[in-house]
């Protein structure tokens, strides 16, 4: 089998872990192999976190500069950041809606233009799909699915090994009780959306 490489970065909060959990158990669902590691970098104070998932005959979850087949960003300029993983045939799935470092605020850094990183990213990887994730997860009737809208998106492209039905029934196994019917709205939204970028 093939091997898939997928990056999630974003910050601490935003429910990167969950969407790794989500994809994890889809791949078991589907029997497909599949390998994760994180990286949590002061999660808990809105630092970064980075999960790696390597889907198929991997003997390492590690995902070295150049070698993600996906990168998949819940925060744009966490995206940016991880912008050294791809290469020019790597999908890129970003959300735009921003979540600027205590430093901007603090006036010691700037935050990045956002149509110039969209460009940026563009000539560095084979696709980008961006758009606003929190306005979609809003939509979908909770603001904190914006992971599961992104999921959607990713599994809109068909560059994972996994059907849609094996991660609908994942998210209904991973996620509280309460929050299953707005999640499963959330990834059709992001599944749909992600088809207009073609």
């Amino acid at each position: 089998m093939d091997t898939t490489r997928l990056i999630i970065v974003a910050v601490g909060g935003q429910g990167n872990l969950l969407a790794s959990k989500v994809l994890g158990e889809a791949a078991l669902i589907s029997n497909i192999p599949v390998r994760m590691s994180e990286i949590h970098g002061m999660a808990q104070r809105g630092g970064v976190v980075e999960s790696a998932v390597v889907f198929g005959n991997a003997k390492s979850s590690i995902i070295s500069d150049g070698e993600a087949d996906v990168l998949m960003g819940f925060e744009p300029s966490e995206t940016l950041r991880a912008i050294n993983k791809c290469n020019s045939n790597t999908v890129v799935i970003t959300n735009l809606s921003c979540l600027p470092p205590f430093t901007v605020a603090l006036g010691k850094s700037v935050y990045p233009d956002l149509n110039k990183l969209q460009d940026l990213i563009r000539s560095k990887t084979k696709h980008l799909i961006a758009f606003n994730a929190a306005d979609l997860a809003q939509r979908a009737g909770n603001i904190l699915s914006v992971n599961i809208v992104l999921l959607g998106a990713l599994i809109q492209t068909g560059i994972l090994p996994l059907s849609t039905d094996s991660v609908k029934e994942a998210i209904k196994t991973k996620t509280k009780k309460t929050f299953v019917e707005s999640n499963l709205k959330a990834f059709e939204i992001g599944f749909a959306v992600a088809k207009e970028f073609g």
